[in-house]
């Protein structure tokens, strides 16, 4: 997966299924930035956002991987 920043965020590219996403919030982007080195999506999402938008987030990462944009370790 790549990612190509925009100005309303990112465009999320899977090499594999071509699949493409807008990601349409920075704070998105910079959280599946994150996944890459995070111990776990939780970890991710706390180092970016605040305890407030945790469950949001949550959300966003379930469609991404139900989209198969990012996937489990």
């Amino acid at each position: 997966m790549s990612l190509r920043d925009e100005s309303f965020g990112a465009l999320a590219y899977h090499h594999g299924t071509r699949r493409l996403v807008f990601l349409k919030s920075k704070e998105l982007v910079d959280i599946v930035s994150c996944l890459s080195w995070s111990e776990s999506a939780d970890v991710a999402i706390n180092a970016v956002v605040d305890e407030r938008d945790h469950g949001r987030y949550v959300m966003a990462l379930a469609t991404l991987a139900a989209s198969e944009i990012i996937c489990g370790r």
